[in-house]
């Protein structure tokens, strides 16, 4: 089995993987996020990304960028071990920092087939749209799993933490 640690890479040599990738025919599908507490919802999803080709490159938020987006309080966990944990998973192919608000970039230098975000987007709307859909490739949205999202998660913890007192 290859060693995750190899799937993380920087933008210009995921420029140069993909390329080859598409060369051989394969169909490489683009996603993104801050991933901050891997939860079934973010396994789901990444695997249906994947399923929307043959290689799936992972757009990992670096922890500056998560903490303009979602505040100072995150990210909870470092991105050093997010894109570990990530890399391992059998069904992503490269993780890459992008350290901007947006992947768009990211995008432009990895060039993918396929776009993938969630459905809360509408698919014009989504950033990379251009670049993707002016080669001829997809963007495409997946349903999240209901329930299930790291903010929901964090309150729970929260809220067990401030009713029973601290740990």
């Amino acid at each position: 089995m290859e060693n995750f640690y190899s799937k993380i890479i920087d933008a210009q040599r995921a420029h140069v993987i993909v390329s080859g990738w598409q060369k051989h025919g394969e169909k490489v599908v683009f996603t993104n996020g801050c991933f901050d507490l891997v939860h079934r919802g973010h396994v789901e999803y990444l695997s249906k990304a994947a399923d929307k080709g043959s290689k799936l490159v992972l757009g990992l938020n670096t922890d500056a960028s998560v903490q303009r987006l979602k505040g100072p309080t995150r990210p909870i966990v470092d991105e050093e071990s997010r894109a570990i944990v990530l890399a391992a998973f059998e069904f992503i192919d490269l993780v890459v920092f992008f350290d901007e608000d947006t992947p768009y970039e990211l995008i432009k230098t990895v060039q993918p087939d396929v776009l993938v975000k969630g459905a809360d987007y509408n698919v014009e709307d989504i950033v990379g749209y251009d670049i993707v859909t002016q080669r001829g490739g997809s963007v495409e949205t997946i349903t999240f799993v209901d329930g299930f999202s790291t903010t929901n998660i964090i309150e729970k913890i929260a809220s067990e933490v401030k009713e029973k007192g601290a740990l």
